[in-house]
């Protein structure tokens, strides 16, 4: 009999993520009080300290996203770009 792994929702993780950076509880505790893993608390701790300054910045994530889409794009352009030069540049030096 297979048993489906709990979903969490964003608003949980926060919640305990908090918890867990107050320092007020140790980790066991926050994790026997909402019914998680340790290791889980301490996950959710890290992303919410190394990840909690993009909450504040200007630049939603999807914005984010969107921009690096297009910088890839553009560098595989220039890439593309480059290889055609260099191409031009050796027939060009065949004929003359």
């Amino acid at each position: 009999m297979t048993t489906r792994r709990k979903q969490h929702s964003a608003q949980f993780k926060f919640k305990v993520a908090l918890a867990a950076a107050k320092g007020e509880q140790t980790r066991n505790q926050i994790a026997s009080q909402h019914g998680v893993h340790p290791g889980q608390v301490t996950e959710w701790k890290q992303k919410l300290l190394s990840e909690g300054t993009q909450l504040f910045s200007r630049q939603p994530a999807r914005e984010a996203a969107a921009q690096a889409s297009r910088e890839t794009d553009l560098y595989e352009q220039i890439g593309r770009l480059k290889m055609e030069l260099e191409w031009l540049k050796k027939k060009a030096a065949q004929f003359s």
